[in-house]
């Protein structure tokens, strides 16, 4: 019995040790980030909370929410929250500030600010804390002075910046209306990015023997009397990504209906809403592209070395029915161009 035993006893201790070799020579080494098989993310099974701040609401800024929505849900899910806010329109700035001061004291991950109002006020607020802000559609981020270089941001903020291709917009007015002399523009004063298209714009125009008559508003109010004037000045308009003026786009259609001249806007949902054509930016891209940026730069990427994005990338788009509107015909270049019709 008791040799029994011992062979039991034996035979056990001889398995247990084979187990235990067997287990440990099926083990993987460690394995280091970027050797061998990846190890898992850092950020794996993390939910982010991210406020996302928009000046106003019309197609352009809506678009570019609708981008940065779906390339952050897209990669991460369930595991986002998205808190959105949305300036009114008698009140955008006051809100933008306010809306960023509230996310700042509930420390969110990140604030994301479409167009440079909202913009400047999230880099404000964020002042002296490590949250991050990644901005949407902003033109020109140097003269918003929320980045030091568009190489080289040096701040807590970078972003999607958009670039109007404003020398093929002059060109598509010209193959349009090719006896234009004079070009006007409505601008808000305040808006740093209305400052420099315009600058650019009468730069281009200098050189083909155009004027360029520009009137500058203060607020919503201003409008329609400088819309008006303005229109009796002109051969057209030319509408930027100028937030007052394409929030209140109705109201420069109507002044350029009575003066009898077209408009042209800086996208194609401006077009869909009576503007005679626009060498178009897709604000939706520009968003998707905005969320990518976002999520790098919640994984890791450093914020002051991560390059502004600028989106330039344009083409055509012509109102078909205020084309005929006024008797203008299509020149041959532009035979393949999109058109569309005014949205109802």
């Amino acid at each position: 019995m008791k040799k029994s035993r011992k062979i039991l006893a034996a035979t056990l201790a001889i398995c247990i040790m084979v187990l235990t070799v067997f287990s440990a020579c099926s083990k993987k080494p460690a394995e280091k980030d970027g050797e061998g098989t990846s190890a898992p993310p850092s950020n794996q099974g993390v939910t982010y909370n991210i406020g996302v701040i928009q000046y106003v609401s019309h197609s352009s800024l809506d678009n570019c929410y609708n981008g940065i929505r779906a390339a952050l849900t897209e990669k991460y899910g369930e595991n986002v929250n998205i808190d959105f806010q949305l300036g009114s329109d008698t009140s955008a700035d006051a809100d933008c500030e306010a809306y960023a001061g509230t996310m700042v004291a509930k420390k969110y991950d990140m604030i994301i600010a479409i167009a440079t109002p909202a913009a400047i006020a999230a880099y404000a607020a964020t002042e002296g804390t490590d949250i991050p802000v990644v901005f949407c559609s902003v033109s020109d981020p140097v003269a918003a002075k929320i980045v030091n270089s568009l190489e080289a941001p040096g701040t807590n903020c970078t972003g999607a910046s958009d670039v109007l291709d404003l020398e093929g917009q002059v060109n598509l007015i010209r193959q349009l209306q090719p006896d234009v002399k004079k070009i006007g523009v409505l601008y808000t004063t305040s808006e740093v990015n209305s400052i420099t298209q315009l600058e650019e714009l009468r730069k281009i125009c200098s050189n083909l023997g155009i004027e360029v008559d520009a009137e500058g508003i203060q607020n919503n109010a201003d409008l329609p009397a400088a819309a008006a004037s303005l229109c009796a000045r002109v051969d057209c308009l030319n509408n930027f990504t100028d937030n007052n003026v394409v929030n209140n786009l109705s109201v420069v259609l109507d002044a350029a209906k009575n003066a009898k001249i077209p408009v042209y806007g800086s996208e194609i949902e401006q077009v869909k809403k009576g503007c005679l054509a626009s060498n178009s930016i897709d604000y939706v891209a520009v968003g998707r592209k905005t969320g990518e940026m976002a999520a790098s730069i919640l994984e890791g990427a450093d914020i002051k070395n991560t390059p502004v994005v600028t989106i330039s990338d344009s083409v055509p788009v012509v109102n078909s029915e205020v084309l005929a509107d006024f008797n203008i015909q299509l020149p041959g270049a532009l035979s393949s161009v999109e058109t569309v019709v005014t949205a109802e």
